[in-house]
């Protein structure tokens, strides 16, 4: 079997007992692996390219919920927008006002998640606490146009190194973040829908127990699940 279902069980009772969301991260994994996990009761999938999402997600059970976890270009938003479940990569207050743009075209309302740069790696995407303030400001001056959105939370990755005490610190400091940020995002966008907890999506799975102590309650988990990945495409 491709999966690891003891891995899974694992995790399961790992996130059961934190309160906490398991996404498979299935990027790059054929339709028969996700079906597999699915049958044995995983339904929150993540994906990191639009085009492959797509086709997936036209072909497997209607109640999947689709994490979209990579970064989105603007230009695709509207091939996500009509089904994804989260959108955890918001990475700019442009991309943020495109989403709503093309949901508000279709009477929906899409989940969404700020990314944030936590990492000491300048490859990852990611606003930082000037891009947040800028959020809030828009968001504030003209809510009409966010009404297509739902900014349930955050997401960050912290860096790939072996210290954990600066994973810790990074973690942290997207925590720090949430707590003064959304408040004031979500008494703006969420105005009308009842007062959820924040959603913190934060830890893979060379970090994930680590994201879990410092209060993470969405973990993405791939080659646990799924075993290592061949990029070739």
């Amino acid at each position: 079997m491709a999966i690891n279902l003891q891995h899974y069980r694992q995790l399961i009772q790992e996130c059961k007992e934190k309160q906490a969301t398991l996404v498979a991260v299935s990027k790059i994994k054929p339709p028969a692996d996700i079906q597999a996990l699915y049958d044995a009761g995983q339904r929150d999938f993540g994906e990191n390219y639009v085009q492959e999402l797509v086709e997936k997600q036209a072909q497997l059970p209607g109640d999947i919920n689709w994490h979209f976890i990579g970064h989105l270009q603007s230009n695709k938003v509207k091939l996500l927008v009509p089904f994804v479940h989260l959108v955890h990569g918001v990475d700019s207050l442009k991309l943020l006002k495109e989403i709503s743009k093309q949901a508000i075209k279709i009477n929906r309302r899409v989940n969404c998640l700020l990314q944030v740069f936590i990492a000491r790696e300048t490859t990852k995407f990611g606003m930082d606490e000037m891009d947040l303030k800028a959020v809030v400001e828009a968001v504030q001056a003209d809510p009409e146009a966010f009404k297509g959105v739902r900014i349930r939370g955050m997401m960050g990755m912290a860096s790939n190194t072996s210290d954990q005490d600066q994973v810790r610190q990074e973690f942290r400091q997207l925590v720090e973040w949430s707590k003064k940020y959304l408040p004031v995002i979500s008494s703006v966008t969420d105005r009308q829908e009842k007062k959820e907890q924040p959603l913190l999506s934060f830890g893979m799975s060379g970090d994930y127990q680590i994201a879990l102590e410092e209060g993470s309650n969405m973990i993405r988990v791939g080659s646990l699940l799924f075993g290592a990945r061949n990029y070739a495409r």
